[in-house]
């Protein structure tokens, strides 16, 4: 009869001779290569970042609808200056909100709440310009009076600098118009200074 401890030591040493390494060595079936993920904010400077629920009033429902708890940022493009809107969901990144603030960007407080603030926008996120509405909820009062007086003072700037390129385009457009009344008296004072000159030439032929 075969010794118990044998037959076990017999079974640990097969055991051990399975969980061996060969060495050899398994080449993947698909190699994966890198791919660089771009977020489209490269080019521009963050001026906030913060954690906020966003809501979007349903007007067929006539019923506030949450769009998405996650971060909303405020960020300024480097060559244009213009400053966006943009909130992404926190697990699936998806875009619930993406507009540009503008001179006309104005947020209220709202009525229920002194965490919350309330906002019209030309909002792109569903890859359409849409009218839409929006509230926004933060986890302080000081958070959202920052987002507040942060997107306001954007607002503003943003009317001077349109004012600005207002003023430039007039500035522009008088000059040019300035240059074509020169142009065209001074083709006038030609005109009359050769006219004279042909009359002349035909009494002579006669």
């Amino acid at each position: 009869m075969a010794d118990p401890a044998e037959h076990r030591e017999e079974e640990e040493a097969a055991a051990a001779g399975e969980e061996e390494d060969t060495g050899a060595q398994i080449a993947p079936i698909v190699k994966l290569e890198e791919v660089a993920i771009t977020t489209g904010e490269e080019d521009e400077d963050v001026l906030l970042d913060m954690k906020a629920k966003l809501y979007r009033f349903d007007k067929d429902g006539g019923q506030w609808k949450e769009r998405g708890t996650g971060a909303v940022k405020l960020l300024k493009h480097k060559e244009t200056a213009k400053v966006r809107l943009v909130m992404r969901q926190a697990k699936t990144l998806k875009i619930c909100a993406n507009h540009l603030v503008v001179a006309t960007t104005k947020m209220q407080e709202h009525a229920g709440s002194d965490k919350s603030c309330v906002w019209h926008a030309l909002d792109f996120a569903d890859c359409e310009l849409k009218e839409e509405m929006f509230a926004i909820r933060f986890g302080s009062v000081e958070n959202c009076k920052k987002f507040k007086d942060l997107v306001d003072e954007i607002a503003e700037q943003q009317g001077k600098n349109e004012e600005k390129e207002s003023e430039e385009v007039s500035s522009a457009a008088e000059l040019v118009e300035k240059l074509t009344v020169a142009e065209v008296k001074k083709e006038e004072q030609t005109e009359k200074v050769e006219t004279p000159a042909v009359d002349d030439k035909k009494d002579a032929e006669k």
